[in-house]
């Protein structure tokens, strides 16, 4: 355990914290995309958007933070990491909402419901483990889990893929879909990049 009698600057925390906690916000509008109307899902769009745009508010209140800190509670490339990593799952989880919209994309292919809640319950297992920064305590299994769950998310990803391509779409649909399912797995690897991060961090502390 390291000492220091110089205080840290604690804020960091309240706002990762902060930053899991509208994912969690993030992935329950996903699941709502998947059992709305078409009509319905400009709205969906509108209320992602001010979550992602919250999720910027938080990203940049870190970056001021860091800036603005001479000592902080861990490494600073590491702080920006997290941050950033964050702040990239929002934006996935924005994309593909909004790329269903701009496609107008009627009908999902089946096996997408099983993506979005790989992402949803990686933002709920994310949402619990910021608080656990602060102590550096009950990390581990969080990493492992989200580990293993991109790892799922892989899978799904790959089988996805494979029924686009099965020749049941036409090719503009298949164009469209594909780009919705890409970004949704780029979500998934950017939450096991935040729990290498969050890994990293553990490591470095102990």
């Amino acid at each position: 355990m390291r000492f220091s009698l110089t205080p840290k600057e604690t804020s960091f925390y309240d706002m990762f914290a902060a930053a899991a906690e509208n994912l969690v916000v993030g992935s329950k509008l996903l699941l709502e995309l998947l059992g709305s109307d078409v009509s319905a899902r400009a709205e969906i769009v509108e209320r992602m958007r001010a979550a992602e745009h919250a999720g910027d508010d938080t990203t940049h209140a870190i970056f001021h933070q860091l800036n603005s800190s001479f000592i902080t509670p861990f490494d600073r490339e590491d702080i920006y990491t997290l941050a950033s990593s964050l702040d990239d799952i929002m934006d996935f989880m924005e994309e593909a909402v909004d790329l269903v919209v701009l496609y107008d994309i009627e009908t999902l292919p089946k096996g997408i419901e099983q993506q979005i809640e790989v992402l949803a319950r990686a933002a709920e297992l994310t949402a619990e483990a910021m608080p656990n920064l602060r102590s550096m305590s009950n990390l581990t299994e969080y990493w492992i889990e989200v580990n293993r769950l991109e790892n799922q998310a892989d899978q799904i990803h790959r089988k996805l893929l494979a029924h686009l391509f099965s020749g049941q779409y036409e090719a503009i649909e298949v164009l469209k879909l594909k780009q919705v399912v890409d970004v949704l797995e780029e979500a998934a690897d950017a939450f096991e990049h935040v729990a290498n991060t969050v890994e990293t961090i553990a490591v470095k502390e102990s």
